[in-house]
């Protein structure tokens, strides 16, 4: 599995700002209720992050030679993926938050402080969750078995 690149994430984060902004203005000028991120929303965010990185934990101990232990090669998969949808649906939900923020700052009529700071406090939480997926997609590498092999292929050596 190849990492996750930043013109990736970069991009879906272009993509969920434009989606969020659009949604805010067809919400608002069809006279409906445009989309406030409730608070529970950034406080999901920042537990699902810290749970990646508790999960990335015992692979990167593996891999530093720390521990011994034989790390079943399907739980590494699993976690490697799991980061990685973090770090993708971090960026889209960083995305979407900063659509948000744009369209209420932007209103002729002020928004509440508490909508404005709802929204802000969703983009920190998505940015925590980008930078959490990335970070145990990081823990999970492999380092390389020789210092002077050029190849860029490394082995797993990960028993079952």
């Amino acid at each position: 599995m190849k990492r996750t690149r930043v013109s990736t994430l970069v991009l879906l984060v272009i993509i969920g700002g434009l989606v969020g902004g659009l949604v805010e203005v067809a919400l608002a000028t069809s006279g409906r209720a445009i989309i406030i991120p409730p608070l529970t929303l950034p406080i999901a965010l920042l537990a699902i992050g810290a749970i990646v990185i508790v999960l990335a934990v015992p692979i990167r101990r593996f891999t530093k030679g720390k521990t011994k232990a034989p790390i079943d090669p399907y739980y590494a998969t699993r976690v490697v993926m799991l980061a990685k949808a973090c770090a993708i649906s971090g960026s889209l939900l960083a995305g979407l938050a900063i659509g948000i923020t744009v369209y209420l700052l932007t209103r002729l009529a002020v928004p509440g402080v508490g909508s404005i700071g709802l929204a802000i406090a969703s983009f920190l939480g998505a940015a925590i969750l980008l930078a959490a997926g990335l970070i145990a997609e990081f823990m999970c590498t492999i380092p390389p078995s020789d210092p002077d092999d050029d190849s860029g292929k490394k082995p797993i050596r990960i028993r079952p």
